[in-house]
């Protein structure tokens, strides 16, 4: 049987538990489930290397909770004595491990904090666990596939924009990685890391460098990430294990939960690549940690200055950010002011409408700036639909060949038909107002403000009016 056609079982499983309510419990089941199932597929690894060396190897995981254990007999503990194993035994000695100074056991520990255990049938329970089993992570095909299928489950989420969080095309990841071009020994961090998919780009991109066992443990060790919500931190966590990193340094936490003072010049970073969450707004009191002329509820704004301080002198961003930051006013004309003068705000690209259907309809943008330059000028490009699609859906999703056309143009760059420059000093005088539209688009292209088209009304109405009178009094 296909992982898909196995994803699809267990989900139907669990939709006979009374306990599972949804889309978003059943993935957290099903990723803790196969989080521990990977992870003693890496500690049988590491075991395996461990005796071929001659040398010991002890997990952070005691033996009798280990998966192999107590979940890979098809014929194992069932019913009621695994639920109670699970709700009594498992989690708590799990949650235990985050307080051990040992990276792994703070990683197992950091996943099981505010991790659940939905299921209330352990009949059903048992179910899941031997359709999980059928599933081998040794090999890369089956990691890779889960990948695809889980990423798919997450778009099915219909509640997932509910707080400024949208699932990341890899389209958008891949450009944004491609452009900023992180090299090894460099710290690439993404602060809302989600579930991860700017990081496995990265790595992705940083695996081509690898010409050593120091390279990729040099590698491994500067991919860092932050996420504030357990569901997609556990799936971050996961998805990275799946993709070669044993030990993901993906932090459970708000980023911006530090006062901005407290961070220093260790804590820079050489590289930013994220979708910060924007249209939410953060809990009462974390806009104290910024500093008063930053201070606001709106988190897009705020990782803005988070970012902006952290990046490392000659440090590079690509982001994406909704069109609200980049007209809007108060904290974020002083935020795009600062941006303006301490960094060189390079490219701006526009967005089509439908790059985050169905989450949202609000158009965005991808940012690239490096810190240490003043911004002379900002070259923007206008990525365009491809041609037949009114807007992106299901069957017609972005396509990473799309930005191919960037791409040529990045290193040799001219003003066309998609691409057009701004100079700092028009910024300025728009009150660095950065909202401005393809000057060469074509009229039928344009995209009018509600003012706008009364405005062009009034006028078309005004010569209307004016024609007829020559009209009539010409007869």
């Amino acid at each position: 049987m296909s992982v898909g056609n196995i994803i699809q079982s267990i989900r139907n499983i669990m939709r006979r538990d009374e306990g599972v309510d949804g889309d978003a419990q059943r993935i957290s089941q099903i990723v803790w489930m196969i989080f521990l199932k990977v992870f003693d597929a890496m500690d049988g690894d590491e075991e395996t290397k461990a005796a071929i060396e001659n040398k010991k190897y002890k997990s952070v995981i005691p033996d009798y909770l280990k998966w192999r254990n107590w979940a890979q007999d098809s014929e194992g503990i069932t019913g009621e004595d695994l639920s109670i194993f699970i709700n009594n035994v498992l989690f708590p000695e799990l949650k235990k491990l985050k307080s051990k100074k040992d990276r792994k056991a703070y990683l197992v520990g950091g996943v099981f904090e505010d991790t659940y255990n939905y299921m209330k049938n352990g009949v059903l329970i048992r179910q899941v666990i031997n359709k999980i089993n059928e599933i081998d992570f040794a090999t890369k095909e089956d990691r890779h596939t889960f990948n695809d299928i889980y990423e798919s489950i997450l778009k099915e989420l219909q509640n997932a924009g509910s707080s400024g969080e949208f699932y990341t095309p890899r389209p958008v990841t891949q450009f944004i990685v491609d452009m900023i071009n992180p090299r090894l020994g460099e710290k690439v961090m993404d602060p809302a890391c989600g579930t991860g998919g700017f990081l496995i780009c990265a790595s992705d991109h940083l695996e081509k460098q690898v010409k050593s066992i120091e390279d990729r443990e040099l590698k491994n060790n500067s991919i860092l990430g932050t996420e504030k919500k357990p569901l997609p931190h556990l799936l971050c966590t996961t998805n990275l294990i799946l993709h070669g990193i044993e030990t993901p340094n993906i932090t459970h936490g708000n980023s911006l939960g530090k006062p901005l003072r407290d961070y220093n010049a260790g804590d820079a970073i050489d590289c930013f690549i994220t979708n910060p969450p924007f249209g939410g707004a953060e809990e009462l009191g974390i806009e104290k940690n910024f500093p008063t002329e930053f201070q606001t509820r709106e988190t897009a704004d705020l990782f803005m200055a988070l970012i902006m301080k952290r990046l490392k002198d000659g440090g590079r961003c690509g982001l994406v950010l909704p069109d609200g930051f980049l007209f809007g006013e108060g904290v974020k004309t002083r935020i795009k002011e600062k941006l303006l003068k301490e960094f060189n705000l390079h490219t701006i690209v526009r967005l089509p409408n439908g790059v985050f259907a169905p989450y949202t309809g609000i158009r965005t943008n991808l940012l690239f700036f490096t810190k240490g330059k003043t911004t002379k000028d900002i070259w923007y490009f206008e990525h365009k639909l491809p041609e037949g699609y009114k807007t992106y859906n299901k069957t017609k999703p972005m396509r990473i060949e799309e930005f191919d056309i960037e791409k040529k143009w990045w290193n040799n760059r001219v003003e066309n038909e998609y691409a057009w420059k701004v100079s700092f000093e028009d910024i300025v005088k728009r009150n660095y107002n950065l909202d401005i539209n393809n000057p060469r688009a074509r009229e039928e292209d344009e995209v009018l403000s509600s003012n706008e088209i009364l405005e062009k009304l009034e006028k078309s109405f005004g010569e209307s009016s004016e024609l007829l009178n020559k009209i009539k009094g010409a007869i």
